[in-house]
């Protein structure tokens, strides 16, 4: 009797995505461990505070408030810990070639159309250009030296003229010098632009330009750290 095919991969249970995104945390914030339990201690130390407050004064009632202290404990260091995840994944990508793609691709939802591709390369010195359209407009977003990349931008910004005139084009540079974006703030930036496109005229503008927009995948993608696998593990 034949076999039915390969086993159904399984996927991390709970805990062990959990201990991944600990360990992914810790790689960059050492002082990780002694935070969490200060925040469940502090958790607890306030229940049983509350138990003594509120009558009647009882074993039983500061023990209820005990591990409810604890479980509040628990849900604030669950928030730290997540946030503080979301804080090592950016300082791991910044600076990395294809860093720009994978957060304009995974951050901004529903409102924009992005991807983790570029809409401009230059092999030779890794700079890349990406392009986000949605209710603000269009974005066109450098990744690499800024005096090199005029030029892929200009580029750029003449394609969507030509075919969505009136429509609001920003242009932001990723970085940390003067008028640049970090990485770090990059989807809230996008998402802070004022909504000048509707929803219709949007998804035209999206067809329009991707019907005169040149396929970039056969053009070398710089190479380095692969984004995501920098990108913190969450637990579900």
């Amino acid at each position: 009797m034949s076999s039915r095919g390969p086993a159904t991969e399984k996927r991390p249970g709970f805990f062990s995505q959990l201990r991944s995104l600990f360990t992914f945390t810790k790689a960059e914030f050492g002082w990780l461990p002694w935070v969490l339990i200060a925040v469940l201690v502090v958790g607890i130390g306030i229940g049983v505070l509350v138990g003594f407050l509120i009558p009647p004064v009882a074993v039983w009632s500061i023990i209820l408030w005990g591990v409810t202290g604890l479980m509040f404990g628990l849900l604030g260091a669950m928030i730290l810990l997540t946030r503080l995840s979301t804080r090592a994944m950016y300082i791991k990508l910044d600076g990395v070639p294809g860093a720009a793609g994978h957060v304009l691709s995974t951050s901004l939802g529903r409102n924009w159309v992005a991807s983790d591709m570029p809409v401009g390369v230059n092999p030779k010195s890794q700079d890349a250009v990406y392009r986000v359209i949605g209710r603000g407009g269009v974005v066109v977003v450098g990744e690499g030296a800024r005096g090199r990349l005029p030029r892929l931008i200009n580029d750029e910004k003449m394609k969507v003229q030509r075919v969505a005139s009136g429509v609001p084009i920003t242009v932001l540079y990723i970085g940390h010098g003067e008028g640049d974006v970090p990485i770090s703030k990059l989807s809230a930036t996008i998402k802070a632009l004022p909504k000048k496109v509707d929803r219709t005229t949007m998804a035209a503008v999206v067809k329009r330009v991707d019907s005169v927009s040149q396929s970039v995948t056969s053009l070398p993608i710089p190479k380095g750290i692969d984004p995501l696998r920098a990108r913190a593990p969450r637990p579900r």
